[in-house]
């Protein structure tokens, strides 16, 4: 028979206990709240009343119903008032000690048939466990923060907990309208053993100078759809409670990907802790703002007085596929005159006819006007003659991530184009300086890489090589500018910004999956409902194509030599397989017939 949980106990009043409070009370439970002493048992109240009142202001909440929740918390500075609890959780600081010292008093003052949870995030519950006389009564009950808002609690087991234990809590978050996720207790569980693995990825790319923390941050919202950019995500976590989570996780794991980056311990060493603090990667209002204001990393908008841009009115597109008939519907609707090369006049003649399509689409969803519609029509040109390239002030390449097709394409290119002109690769993986140095103006070439479809992503990768000239940059990001893009700028490294942050992370969750470590479907729904993003890893390889993935993963894995990016296995054999995602219709998942 499953147990009834009528009078939860909580340890701890800090924002995360007092949010566990609040969604245990929410849901017509009677809840004790202990804390150390009056002071944080106020603070804690305080909170509570702030939460309940801002609920009641936004329509979430009526008076009463505020009213009859405060009613149902009493608070306390003495652990004996857990006695007749039904389960406890403990939201104490992340200090193993703390903890375990908690749970031994809990261990005498409870009855033995009680549950007791750690919300810990990153330390051991085993550790933990046998430091009661009841190891199969303890599991961890990590809530993520804010509690009341965020769906996701991750249920960890330890080897020696009773299934019964886990069965009932899983039945118990569910009807306080959570999604529970039951895994084993390793290092940062699954959503900060992922997360944070990619947040320090950005660190450490911010630490060496690769790109500002504003194309960093830009390239992650705009490229991935993500709510925040990692570390505008880092200073609302704070620095120093990242920095003990990473820290935990390595100790554990031995894992290079969780070893903090050296910036974060000498920002915590210099009080820069995010915006608790005012200040982290970057400069806010005041403690705890979240207005960011201008500082000495501040970047100038404004170009340099040395630098003039090259003019840009004609437009070439190498390509037929879906990327390159992006580019071009993108450009002749920001008034460039836009030749394309195909193949063969079949290609031009179906990629003019797909053109027309979507320009038709977006005139019926009333996102463009018919006589714009015919003057972006009017400015496109098909051609099978890389001749036609001859009057281009910039010509993109956005033919098969083939490096020596795309090699022989700019080698062609650079004996047809005028002397001045920019030529540009959509590569989203390959080296452009090896684009670069097939022509005789490696000055002239750089990297532009579009998201797909080009028409709806924002993003624009702006990619300089040793080689590339000031003026081809600038021009380039003056280009995304016209076209309504967001551009970020980076050097020519493998996978640039957004695919060198996303894939390692993608790739540590099909390690996840291989270990048995959870589901593809508890993966998913720790990322999506714990870290708010828009799919979880499995639905995106899928997406992206487990083929395309793979050869990304092997590009940054030959470029950086680190064994944590090495490609998982169980990737490579469902490759292998042909189980290549949505588009073959079987990839960690199995689609309906298309």
């Amino acid at each position: 028979m499953a147990r009834e949980f009528r009078k939860v106990g909580v340890v701890g009043l800090g924002t995360m206990g007092a949010g566990i409070v609040e969604v245990f009370a929410r849901n017509g439970l009677q809840v004790v709240a202990v804390d150390v002493d009056s002071t944080a048992v106020e603070r804690g109240r305080n909170h509570l009343e702030t939460s309940t009142a801002r609920a009641v202001e936004r329509g979430k909440l009526t008076a009463e119903g505020a009213a009859e929740l405060l009613g149902r918390i009493t608070t306390s500075t003495s652990l004996q008032d857990m006695a007749d609890a039904d389960l406890v959780i403990e939201a104490v600081p992340e200090s193993l000690e703390l903890k375990a010292e908690v749970f031994a008093t809990l261990d005498k003052v409870c009855r033995p048939e009680v549950i007791l949870a750690s919300n810990t995030s990153s330390l051991s519950v085993t550790e933990l466990s046998v430091r009661t006389g009841r190891p199969g009564r303890v599991v961890g009950m990590h809530f993520f923060n804010p509690a009341p808002v965020q769906k996701l609690v991750e249920l960890v087991r330890t080897v020696v907990t009773e299934q019964d234990v886990i069965d009932d809590l899983k039945d118990f978050a569910a009807t306080l309208d959570k999604v529970p996720v039951v895994i084993g207790d390793r290092a940062g569980f699954i959503a900060n053993a992922l997360l944070f693995g990619y947040l320090n990825h950005a660190a450490r790319m911010f630490e060496s100078r690769y790109a500002s923390r504003e194309d960093l941050d830009a390239a992650m919202r705009y490229g991935c759809g993500y709510p925040m950019g990692p570390l505008a995500l880092l200073d609302l976590i704070g620095l120093d409670t990242s920095y003990e989570i990473l820290d935990t996780m390595y100790k554990q794991s031995r894992n290079q990907a969780h070893a903090p980056a050296p910036v974060l311990k000498q920002m915590i060493t210099a009080g820069l802790l995010g915006r608790k603090s005012g200040r982290g990667f970057y400069t806010y209002d005041g403690p705890h703002s979240s207005k960011v204001v201008p500082d000495a990393l501040t970047p100038d908008q404004a170009l340099p007085s040395d630098v003039a841009l090259r003019d840009v009115a004609r437009v070439g597109v190498v390509g037929t596929g879906t990327m390159a008939a992006g580019i071009v519907e993108v450009l002749a609707k920001a008034g460039l005159d836009v030749v394309f090369r195909g193949r063969s006049r079949s290609k031009v003649d179906a990629t003019l006819a797909g053109l027309r399509k979507s320009l038709e689409k977006s005139v019926v969803r009333g996102r463009l006007t018919e006589a714009d519609r015919d003057a972006a029509l009017a400015r496109i040109t098909g051609t099978t003659d890389l001749e036609d390239f001859a009057r281009a002030d910039l010509v993109i390449e956005a033919v098969a991530e083939d490096l020596d097709v795309k090699r022989a394409v700019f080698a062609a290119l650079d004996e047809v184009c005028r002397p001045g002109a920019i030529l540009a690769t959509t590569t989203s993986s390959l080296p452009v300086v090896e684009c670069a140095v097939a022509t005789s103006r490696p000055q002239d070439v750089l990297g532009l890489h579009f998201f797909n479809p080009a028409p709806a992503m924002k993003l624009v990768e702006v990619v300089s090589t040793i080689t590339t000239a000031p003026d081809a940059t600038a021009t380039g990001i003056a280009l995304c500018h016209r076209l309504g893009k967001v551009p970020v700028t980076c050097g020519d490294r493998a996978g640039f910004i957004v695919n060198a942050l996303l894939f390692p992370y993608l790739n540590d969750a099909v390690k996840m999956l291989e270990a048995h470590y959870a589901t593809a479907d508890d993966i998913d729904a720790a990322m999506k409902t714990g870290c708010a993003l828009p799919m979880g890893p499995f639905e995106l390889l899928d997406v992206v194509g487990l083929d395309v993935s793979l050869a990304i993963e092997r590009s940054l894995y030959l470029e950086f030599r680190e064994s944590g990016l090495a490609p998982a296995p169980l990737l490579e054999h469902l490759v292998t397989a042909g189980r290549l995602g949505r588009k073959t219709g079987h990839g960690f998942r199995d689609y309906a017939a298309r």
